[in-house]
């Protein structure tokens, strides 16, 4: 999805996130969730819908926009997954079991992403990339979430992941010079709202 569709606007449409979530953990984990946050929700929905439409290929099947708002329904239903095994086996145990599962997962892909990161051509800076990327989100970000749901439960813990587009379309104008595109500033702002 990221190959066609902006960091930022990405950032953007993975936003939806915090809305997914509480409507699973409502759903699946019986936790609250008010009138006003499901109206939210529902302009959270909008400007992620302006966002999409604004991207190559809008909101047709396999378009970058539509794989990235798949990403986030897996993440979201990976929170609500998560939260029964951070009670029962606490946050750090039950991060070691995720890495591992995501690791074994992508083990066919070994062999080359090896080869592709120890490769004589690859530029040191993308190797360094790829270590801050593991060490950092993975692990770090990984634990940290884990225990924010244990303490906070799903649904009030994914509020907090509405920081992260911000952050990313400033990190990714500061560090690619990449500007949002218009949908994007709008489409990010109506769903900041939500």
């Amino acid at each position: 999805g990221q190959q066609t569709v902006s960091a930022s606007a990405a950032s953007f449409i993975v936003n939806t996130v915090p809305i997914l979530t509480a409507l699973f953990a409502t759903l699946f984990l019986e936790e609250q969730f008010t009138k006003w946050g499901w109206a939210g929700a529902a302009i959270g929905f909008a400007g992620v819908g302006i966002i999409v439409a604004g991207q190559p290929g809008g909101l047709t099947f396999g378009s970058g926009a539509v794989l990235i708002f798949g990403s986030a329904i897996a993440q979201a239903a990976f929170f609500v997954l998560q939260r029964p095994l951070v009670q029962r086996y606490g946050a750090l145990p039950s991060t070691a079991y995720a890495l591992l599962a995501g690791a074994l997962m992508l083990t066919p892909w070994l062999t080359f992403g090896l080869g592709t990161l120890t490769a004589p051509t690859t530029p040191l800076p993308t190797v360094l990339a790829v270590i801050a990327l593991a060490v950092f989100p993975a692990v770090l970000g990984y634990a940290a979430w884990a225990h924010a749901i244990g303490h906070f439960g799903a649904a009030r813990s994914a509020t907090f992941l509405y920081l992260v587009p911000p952050v990313a379309t400033l990190l990714a104008f500061a560090i690619s010079g990449e500007t949002p595109g218009f949908a994007t500033i709008v489409g990010g702002l109506v769903a900041i709202a939500g």
